[in-house]
Parts: C-alpha cells; structure tokens; sequence
C-alpha cells in the first residue's frame, strides 16, 4: 500500500515537470463553470488547510463559452455585433439568460437566436397601440439587474431562453450609433459584463477615418475592479490601456483588440463584470466650412471649427436645497460648483439660486462680474446652503430666468453674450407649481428664447420627462447623475462641456434645388470641444455640386462661410476610403443610415415639444415610417421574435437548480439601470416583443412575454 502511494506521487510529480502548460495555457482554454475552485489556493484564509471540494450550485446552469463584441465605426457612425454562445451541459432544458449593457442613444437593428441548432430571427413592426381601459400588471423597479456604478448613460438588455439538454444558443445583437464628440474627443464604450469568466472573449473596434486619427486613448476599464499591480501593459499596447489590449494603427485607421484568457479576466474581476472597454479618438480638422463627405445619394457635414475666441456668458446657477439633497448629493454638489466657478472668465457675468419651500437669491436683481471678491462671497453663499423643505422647481426657474431677462434688457453690451441657466434638481415638484404641464409652459414663457435651459437630474427620484422637455424646448439638454455616482466629477464635466461658447446663432444652408429632408441646420450655440453634425439627402445623385453658407456670430462679430463642394470627387474619395476597409453592404451605406438615425431622433424630439395631438401624430408617423425602413427598435416600433416552442423539463434531483425560479420570475427587459420597466403580461402567445417606450420620459426597452411555464 505504501509502495503504490508513494508510485503514484511520483508518477504526479513527473506530469507537472514534464508538462508545465497545465499550470499555464491551459487556464486560457477551459470551459468549465466551477472557477472559483482553481483559485481556493489563492485566497490567505486557505494556506495551510485543506480545502474539500465544494458542490457548484451554477453548474447545471448554462456556462457561456463565446462571447464576442465586435464595431466599426465609420467616421463617427458606430456599428456593433455581438455574439454570446452558451452551452447547456445538462441532460434537462436549462433557462440561459443573455444580458448586456448597450449606449442609450444606439439603436438595436437586429437580433436573433440560434437555440438548439434552429433559427429564430427577428421583425420590426410598428408598436401595436394600447387599448385604452386595459391594466398592466407591474413589476416594481428594483428588481432588475444592475450594473455597478456606471455614470455612464446605458441601458440593459435581458432575454432569456431555454435551452435543450445537452445543446448550445447563440444570440446575435446588432445596434447603431452615431459618436458623439464631448470636451474634444469621441467615446465609444462596450460593456464587458458577461457575469461569468468566459474561455473565448474578445473585443473589437475598427475606426476607419476620412481624416488623420490625431488622438487615440484607451484607458483602464471604467468600474471595473481592476488594480494597477494586475494591469501590466502588453507591450504592443498604450501605457494604461486594459491588459491584453493591443493597438494597430494607421493614419486614419485603427483596430483595438481586447481579448483576456480566464486568468485575466479573474485578475481583474472573479464574478466577469469586468467593466467598461473604452476607446476615446479626435481627428484633424479641417479650416472653414468644414468636413462634407458624399455617397450613394447622401451627404453628412461634419462643422467643429477651433482656434476662435470664447464667447463672453451670462450663467445663473439654480440649485436644489431641498430635504432630500442631504448627505452626499449637496457635498457634492458644492464641491463642484467651487470648481466651476474658479473656471469662470473675467468676461462673464453669474448669479446663484437656491429652491426648496423658499427661494434663495445670492445678489437680488443682477447679474454681478467675476472677480476675485465675488468669487469669494459666492463660494461662502454656496457653503453655507442647508438642504431643507420641499422642491419649488417653478419658482427657483422662475426666478433665474428673470435674472437674465432683466439683465439682458438693462444691458446692451450683452447682445454679443450667451445666456445660460444650469438647474440642478434631485426631486420631483412639491411646492408651488406642481403640475408639469403648467412647469413647462411657465419655463417657455420666462425664457423667451433668450437664453438656453441645462437641466442636471441626480438620484432615482427625478421627474427625467420633465426635465428633458425643460432642456430641449429651450434649446438645452439634459444630463442624468444617477444614484451612488461621482456626481461632483459628473457635474463638473457637464459645465466644461457647455462652459466655453464659441459661436452662436449657426444658420448653415444648402442649394435648396440640390438637397433634399435635411435634419437641423439651426444651432443656438456651438461650445468648444463638441461637433455639429448635418446629414441630407441630394435630390438628384448626378448634381456636379453643392453650394454651402455658414452664418455665425462670435461676440460681436458676425461670421460668414461659403463654399461650392465638389460632389462627384467627394463621393469618389469616399469609395476609395472605404472600399478595402468596410465588407457589409450596411456599413457601405453608413452616411444613409446616419441620416435615418439622425432623423428619427429629431422627429421623436419633436414630437416631445409637439403640443397638439395631431402634430404629435404626424411626428409619430413620420419616425415610425423612417425606423421601419432602418429596421430600427424606437419608441414608435417594436421588435417581434417567433416564441421557441421548448418545454421546461422537470429536471432531475441532481440537476436541480435553487436559483431557477428567481430568474424565471424576472421579466426580460432592456432598461436604464436605475429602473425597472413596467411588462405587460399578455394571454398566450407564439412570440416575444421587444419593444422602447416613448422618448417622452425613461427610455427603455420592454419584453411582452407570454404567461406559460413554457419559454419564457
């Protein structure tokens, strides 16, 4: 007995000489659910015990095995595929859950399933209207799967699906974006979140530029728990980049790949919630009227002049100090606004108010210079705000408006000056005015175009509809902080983003002869750091050219452009660029899809500010119209997929899984992270419907599911 146990010592001591790659490589490859037990050795209350091997409670459930994200961006205009197979190892039908965190702004394109070797390929239809009358059965918000800290705007898709014994399901995702450009860089960011370590994942970006790539950075995963002793550089990538990324790049092209073996994914987080993958570039600009590029019948105009003088500002800080600000929200928020106002330029002019039951005014009836003085007092008005009361966001917009209405009428010199209010707010109307159709035209009315309204939402309490329209029907926009975020970081990259006016009024025409369903060509301001971006279509693809005229003010200055851009040559130039680089048909049309994706979202804006239902209609249908020739999920159509016909087996003792039933119970969702949408149950049926409620409040995604213990 002695003999044979020191023989088999021995014979295991020989296999890790003779093969060292168990301890290596082959991490890299494994495909098993039980991670955790491989890195038991590495954990300090382990060492010197033995460690009995533990029962998986998640091996009977589907392991991913692939999971691959892949995106070309084509000057500015994102396109992502993701690909995630999964493998049911068990004799019995498994519930596979397919989640993933995509931009708010993107549009889902495409999806598909693959289970069990059949197809299941999705339609976009128009949204089926609700009856009126009829109830919904609510999930309250909560529930749903969430991201940790992640201030960036996304939402998250879920579907689940079951999955023969034995079998494999892949699901296929496609969405559009078009990029855009904030504090003078692009950001594209892909959520790495599989919720488990992943033998085969990667991640891949494409840019393909029509002008010099200038600027290139791909920073460590945004809240992933990722520690700088665990992320050395791959030598082939740029310092700070995740490990594993490796960076090939040309003038105006580049490839970034982010491809981890299990080893690393562990490294950076056990549980495969790895985090962000950011990529952020800039490219060369071009002097005058800008960056045209034409094909197949389009154009797109891209316009970020630089190098001009910053435009002198009128700012009136409004500020919530209700009850609910306590804490963490209004430290921040103070900490932010001693940063914004040392950013303040001499030229500028600024006021503070305060709301909760009362109104607070720093200087009562004007607007007073930046100096050193009034700096001063201001950051000794802002410290000592308490947060008490209720929420009057009637009365403190109210009352900055007539700050600037007044100051700008007792003030000629202003003429050459924008008028900006920043209104921060964590809450709901309380006090005074609380009807939000009431808010809305009282802010329209105070505002009188005059100056533009930035609305600043932080926490899950906020009335976003509201504020939105607040933000866009005075020519604004709207940013959400949501809870446990860096708000002060948040707010203050906010202000920079609007902090610097290079021009206001932007007109810019075109030959009204040669174009045709242009999207906006008006612009209040432009800030430094941003990009304008216009797409049309040309009435007739055989014009020789088109005549371009920007008019602008700078200060007192006006600006005028003009220029004849030659069509033939440019779409010439842009066939070129793109024929080795660009395969699918549908990257090859981006600057049409860009135009359909632009359009659609001026039309659902428009629509918010729509104020009679007929207009609104028209809006709807028009948007509805566009979404369906572009195959787009928006708030005014609905994705359809054929319902696969598998039944849930009973499973064995064996195969029984205690947390089945808590994911059989979650509605399958694509929504913002801070709120679970409302699902409609309805009577049975064969198919599934993803569907985006309306722009007018919290974008998300829905899934009507059948009511059977079948599928879903």
């Amino acid at each position: 007995m002695v003999m044979f146990f020191v023989h088999t010592m021995i014979t295991i001591i020989l296999l890790f000489c003779l093969y060292p790659s168990v301890l290596g490589e082959e991490y890299a490859n494994l495909e098993f659910d039980d991670i955790d037990e491989i890195f038991s050795d590495l954990e300090t209350d382990s060492v010197g015990h033995r460690v009995p091997r533990q029962v998986n409670k998640l091996e009977s459930k589907p392991h991913i095995i692939d999971f691959k994200v892949k995106t070309t961006i084509i000057s500015r205009y994102a396109f992502t595929a993701v690909s995630c197979t999964m493998i049911n190892r068990v004799s019995a039908a498994k519930e596979g859950v397919f989640q993933i965190q995509i931009p708010a702004a993107a549009y889902i394109s495409n999806f598909t399933m693959i289970i069990g070797g059949r197809v299941f390929p999705s339609e976009v239809r128009e949204k089926e209207k609700k009856l009126k009358g009829k109830k919904k059965e609510t999930k309250k918000p909560g529930n749903g799967a969430k991201a940790d800290n992640i201030e960036s705007e996304m939402e998250t898709f879920r579907i689940a699906a079951s999955i023969p014994g034995k079998n494999k399901a892949t699901f296929l995702l496609a969405y559009e974006e078009l990029l855009q450009r904030r504090l003078g860089k692009y950001e594209h960011v892909t959520s790495v979140r599989p919720q488990q370590l992943v033998s085969k994942l990667s991640v891949e970006v494409n840019i393909v530029e029509h002008s010099e790539i200038t600027y290139l950075e791909t920073p460590q995963l945004r809240n992933g728990r990722t520690s700088s002793s665990a992320n050395t550089a791959n030598p082939n990538s740029k310092p700070g980049a995740p490990l594993s990324t490796v960076i090939n790049r040309t003038k105006t092209t580049c490839k970034v790949t982010f491809s981890p073996n299990i080893m690393q994914q562990a490294r950076i987080a056990r549980n495969g919630m790895l985090g962000d993958f950011v990529v952020r570039y800039d490219v060369e600009r071009e002097l005058g009227i800008g960056d045209i590029q034409v094909l197949n019948g389009y154009f797109v105009h891209y316009f970020a002049p630089k190098d001009l003088p910053a435009v002198p500002k009128n700012v009136v800080f409004v500020i919530d100090t209700s009850a609910s600000m306590v804490g963490t929200k209004i430290r921040q928020t103070k900490e932010a606004l001693f940063t914004i106002l040392k950013d303040l330029r001499p030229e500028d002019h600024f006021n503070i108010v305060s709301f909760s039951n009362r109104i607070k005014v720093w200087q009562q009836g004007k607007l007073v210079p930046v100096t050193p003085d009034n700096i001063r007092d201001a950051k000794k008005f802002i410290y000592l705000l308490s947060p008490s009361g209720g929420t009057n966001i009637n009365g403190g917009i109210q009352t900055g408006a007539a700050l600037l209405s007044d100051y700008k009428a007792n003030h000629r010199r202003t003429q050459g000056s924008v008028s900006l209010i920043i209104f921060l707010t964590d809450g709901r109307p309380t006090v005074g005015e609380t009807q939000s159709s009431n808010i809305l035209s009282n802010t329209k009315e105070a505002v009188q175009e005059q100056s533009c309204l930035f609305s600043i939402g932080i926490g899950n309490d906020v009335d976003y509809r509201l504020l939105e329209r607040m933000a866009l029907e005075n020519c604004g926009m709207m940013r959400r902080i949501y809870e446990d975020a860096d708000a002060r970081t948040m707010l203050k990259g906010f202000y920079d983003e609007i902090g610097t006016p290079l021009l206001s009024d932007i007109h810019i025409d075109y030959t009204e002869d040669t174009v045709e369903y242009v999207t906006q060509k008006l612009f209040t301001n432009y800030f430094n750091g941003s990009e304008i971006v216009i797409a049309g279509k040309l009435s007739d693809q055989s014009t020789d050219s088109l005549h371009v005229q920007m008019k602008a003010s700078n200060s007192d200055k006006s600006i005028m452009l003009e220029m004849d851009i030659p069509l033939q040559d440019k779409a010439k130039e842009v066939e070129k660029n793109i024929k080795s680089l660009v395969n699918t048909t549908t990257e090859k049309d981006y600057i049409e899809r860009l135009w359909g994706y632009l359009s659609v979202k001026e039309l659902l804006q428009s629509r918010l500010r729509s104020e009679s239902s007929r207009e609104r209609e028209t809006l709807s249908d028009q948007a509805k119209n566009l979404s369906l020739t572009y195959n787009f999920v928006t708030p005014v159509t609905s994705m359809v997929i054929e319902q696969p016909d598998i039944q849930m087996d009973k499973p064995r003792d064996d195969d029984a899984d205690p947390l089945d039933e808590e994911h059989r119970e979650k509605p399958q969702s694509l929504h913002r992270n801070t709120k679970q949408p409302d699902v409609s149950v309805k009577k049975p049926e064969k198919k599934i419907i993803i569907s985006k409620t309306s722009a007018d409040g919290d974008p998300h995604f829905v899934v009507d599911f059948p009511l059977s213990k079948m599928f879903l």
